[in-house]
């Protein structure tokens, strides 16, 4: 596995937050047997992978209808991840952030675990700059989608033993790896800013 690849899961783990995901999911299916946690846990991915594949596809397209440069696009996108990267690090934190917008127990396949839960802003933006036509080609924009479905269902394995998960990590360790991850993807968007400006400013 060459280091690039390892590079791109790790930033996926950070943006995507299986863990982070666990007390949400937790939360919002208290009120279910087992049988029915375990549905939603792999429907809910099976849907957050469909929104992340289709903005993989047609994000780009999205974006040259609007007519936005790739310029402003990194600019833009890296403001937007860096913003993100500050709830997760100075914010109360993804799980109980997310936890806090459940009202309908009876519907929370969609929202809030598939979206914003696993699907969230962050993710879709970081998902967009990664396959970008202008920079990546279509083997490597496949590759992406590859290790999106591997992060995908790394978050569902985690979702399906979600009780001893949090059992041997904790409420407080969940948390600290949520904001260690908003470090990361802090990082990832003031690179992207960086790039974004660089280019503008000095590519001729």
């Amino acid at each position: 596995m060459s280091a690039e690849i390892i590079a791109k899961i790790f930033f996926l783990i950070a943006v995507i937050d299986p863990l982070g995901s666990v007390p949400v999911y937790l939360e919002a299916t208290k009120h279910f047997d087992e049988t029915h946690k375990k549905k939603i846990a792999i429907r809910a991915c099976l849907v957050a992978f469909g929104v992340l594949l289709f903005f993989i596809v047609a994000g780009q397209f999205i974006l040259e209808g609007m007519e936005v440069t790739l310029d402003a696009f990194q600019i833009s996108g890296g403001v937007i991840l860096f913003l993100f990267a500050l709830t997760m690090i100075f914010g109360e934190g993804k799980p109980e952030q997310e936890k806090s917008q459940i009202t309908d127990y009876k519907h929370v396949t969609i929202f809030p675990i598939a979206i914003p839960s696993i699907a969230s802003p962050g993710a879709i933006m970081a998902i967009v700059l990664m396959t970008d036509n202008h920079i990546y080609g279509v083997g490597q924009q496949m590759w992406t989608a590859v290790l999106v479905f591997v992060v995908i269902m790394l978050t569902m394995l985690l979702l399906l033993v979600a009780n001893k998960v949090q059992k041997k990590v904790g409420q407080y360790g969940i948390i600290v790896i949520s904001k260690i991850m908003g470090l990361i993807l802090a990082s990832y968007a003031v690179q992207n800013i960086l790039t974004g400006v660089k280019d503008f400013f000095f590519t001729t």
